[in-house]
């Protein structure tokens, strides 16, 4: 250990896949990362959807989907792992006055500075009645990194950090959240190729 620094602490970040990126399931994806400490860290992917709305996701588990903001909105791929879990970011249900208030869904990680994520049905059966958060990300999975795992990707150029922008994982379209992750630290894709160029 060399003790020049201390650790990073990228909660409430996103890692952005640098281009080149070989683990398939990664390639061109952004992370928000809801938690990072010394024993790992664990994030949602927030630009690659799965082939279903969250309306039809609400028929599945026999909910009603009354908010037209979000029937057609589709659910995204989250990570690797628990594919058969939900998984819902949303915004924080009480502002950084409240930072004590407990939340009141059953299962919640609050985002220091950032979003809440919520794990419970609860928030999805507060969504059914017409009411819950206003802006909603619902994914089946997350994206885990064990102790030090992150750390060395980062150390191997894998991924490119940047402070999450909430407007951009719940407002710009899918196609384009790559990119303007990207954009966020002034970089096009174009720029960071791996590939050496040839005049």
């Amino acid at each position: 250990m060399s003790g020049d620094s201390a650790p990073t602490n990228l909660t409430n970040h996103f890692l952005i896949a640098m281009p080149g990126m070989e683990d398939a399931f990664f390639a061109k994806s952004v992370v928000y990362l809801v938690d990072h400490n010394d024993q790992g860290a664990m994030g949602l992917m927030i630009n690659k959807a799965v082939d279903i709305s969250m309306e039809a996701l609400f028929v599945k588990i026999d909910l009603a989907m009354p908010r037209s903001d979000l029937a057609a909105s589709p659910v995204l791929q989250g990570g690797p792992v628990h594919q058969d879990r939900g998984f819902v970011l949303h915004d924080p249900v009480f502002g950084a006055s409240e930072p004590e208030q407990a939340s009141p869904y059953q299962s919640t990680i609050r985002v220091p500075g950032g979003l809440d994520m919520t794990t419970s049905r609860d928030v999805l059966e507060s969504i059914s009645t017409g009411g819950g958060p206003k802006r909603v990300l619902v994914s089946l999975g997350y994206a885990a990194w064990g102790e030090g795992q992150l750390e060395s990707e980062l150390k191997e150029n894998s991924w490119l950090t940047v402070q999450a922008d909430t407007d951009l994982i719940f407002d710009a379209p899918m196609a384009e959240r790559y990119d303007r992750a990207l954009g966020l630290l002034g970089l096009q894709a174009w720029m960071i190729s791996t590939q050496a160029g040839h005049a």
